[in-house]
């Protein structure tokens, strides 16, 4: 049989900073804006989100930037992480690494799990504020235990290599395993690669070759190279 590889985790941040939030049902346009121009957050949100995605109006990047403000001034999550995700691209706002973690950290304390992992993000790269591993890990934590996916794949990616956080290999199991139920194919693979390896789990071939199956077919070549090797070797 032939002599089974020992393979390496993929130990990348799984999608960098979160796209911007959209509005579940924006209204009409005009009602829309004569109740923004009466001060009502929500309202300042959702013309945000129309001139952002140019629905119902002209696309217009400095129009949204404008009433994210607004809103974000009074406390909205949305709007205060959709500031935060202008800054980091420059839309609409001369691009500021610091101004969107300031607002990623607003909408983070309000328990906004997008803005959560994006403010983790910004601690894993030094982006915008000083490299802080564990406070990485503290964000990362946060929006993961309310489902955030990529965030619970980065945990476990701080998990398999003691960033910021004491190395355990069963935990980065654990969050792996939670990213890659929702389709996070980095995890994925990664799982497979525990299982093959008997890293943090009892080694099984057979749960790798699933592992790697389906990361191969949510795009992760390795995973396709690996699943190609277990299937040659017989399992």
């Amino acid at each position: 049989m032939k002599t089974l590889l020992k393979k390496m985790m993929v130990a990348l941040l799984a999608v960098g900073i979160g796209q911007a939030a959209w509005a579940d049902d924006v209204p009409d346009f005009k009602k829309t804006l004569q109740a923004a121009e009466q001060g009502f957050a929500a309202a300042q949100y959702n013309l945000g989100v129309m001139y952002d995605n140019g629905q119902g109006v002209r696309q217009d990047d400095a129009q949204a930037v404008q009433w994210y403000r607004k809103a974000a001034e009074q406390g909205h999550a949305k709007a205060q992480y959709n500031l935060g995700v202008a800054y980091i691209n420059g839309q609409g706002v001369r691009q500021d690494d610091a101004q969107a973690v300031q607002w990623f950290g607003k909408a983070a304390e309000q328990g906004y799990a997008k803005a959560q992992y994006n403010l983790g993000v910004m601690y894993d790269k030094g982006e915008g504020v000083r490299q802080d591993h564990a406070q990485a890990v503290q964000w990362y934590r946060k929006a993961a235990e309310q489902g955030d996916a990529p965030a619970q794949y980065n945990l476990g990616v701080m998990y398999a290599n003691g960033k910021g956080v004491l190395q355990n290999l069963v935990q980065a199991e654990q969050w792996y395993r939670k990213a890659a139920e929702q389709g996070i194919a980095e995890a994925q693979y990664n799982l497979g690669v525990m299982y093959d390896n008997g890293q943090g789990v009892r080694q099984n071939y057979k749960i790798a070759k699933e592992w790697f199956g389906k990361a191969c077919d949510n795009g992760i070549q390795l995973g396709c190279d690996a699943y190609r090797e277990l299937n040659q070797a017989g399992y």
